[in-house]
């Protein structure tokens, strides 16, 4: 990876031995790594000298071999599995928490979101109840951005500064509507590296797969091998946008087996 661009990780739930994952639908379970999967891929960049960055350490684009370390979700794992081998091995992350899911099992609640808060890890949003904001009248995307922004700072006291849009659906009305919030970024699921001429609003992340072998977890790193999940990842977008979110989720389900 140059010095100049920058991956960004997109990781979920972390699967515990003996633990029931929050959801066990074959399309969310394929984004749970397991524990030692995760720590495995720690380990690897720092035996190989790269640094694991939270979204304002990473934004500018440092000269030393770095990705960006994101969560979503806000799973109860956040804070009992990634929080300590982030520590072991003295990374940074940023976890999108969905505000409205706090609280409820398996998620993380207001005094574990402090205590995540206060072991130095930056937190940010990932709406309010996890929709497709494309989807959204003005009134509901105000509760999914605005609301739940003013929600999780309420929990923590202070301001958060960084967005990202549940399923990589947005669309230019909730970049306006994360604007007004007053949030600084917004992160998507598309799959490329940022670099200074990257929106801040529109930030690329790659999806951790449960099946990702550690060859190709350096891959991504480097930024290697994007332009083709880029191009599988467009073709899907075109048909999200003739078929719309439900018609087109409907058809990967049911006709054609895929998960969601």
């Amino acid at each position: 990876m140059s010095a100049s661009r920058i991956v960004f990780l997109m990781y979920h739930e972390l699967e515990l031995a003996g633990r029931n994952l929050c959801q066990s639908e074959p399309g969310y379970v394929r984004y749970i790594l397991p524990l030692d999967t995760f720590r495995g891929q720690m380990s690897w960049m720092k035996q190989s000298g790269w640094r694991g960055l939270n979204v304002s350490e990473a934004l500018p684009c440092p000269d030393e071999p770095s990705v960006c370390i994101t969560f979503d979700d806000g799973c109860e794992t956040d804070l009992i599995a990634a929080a300590p081998v982030l520590r072991e091995f003295d990374f940074s992350a940023t976890f999108y928490l969905t505000a409205g899911f706090l609280g409820t099992p398996g998620y993380l609640n207001a005094g574990q979101v402090r205590e995540l808060d206060a072991q130095g890890f930056e937190i940010g949003c990932h709406s309010m109840t996890h929709p497709y904001l494309s989807d959204l009248t003005e009134p509901e995307l105000k509760r999914e951005i605005i609301d739940a922004k003013l929600q999780i700072e309420s929990l923590l006291g202070h301001p958060i500064q960084h967005f990202s849009c549940p399923g990589g659906r947005y669309n230019q009305r909730t970049l306006a509507m994360a604007r007004q919030a007053g949030f600084a970024t917004v992160a998507n699921s598309q799959f490329y590296a940022n670099s200074s001429s990257t929106s801040p609003y529109e930030l690329g992340r790659v999806a951790m797969l449960r099946d990702l072998t550690i060859e190709e977890f350096g891959d991504t790193c480097r930024g290697r091998g994007l332009w083709k999940k880029r191009l599988q990842y467009q073709a899907r977008r075109s048909a999200q946008r003739a078929l719309g979110n439900r018609a087109y989720d409907h058809l990967r389900t049911v006709l054609l087996g895929e998960p969601r």
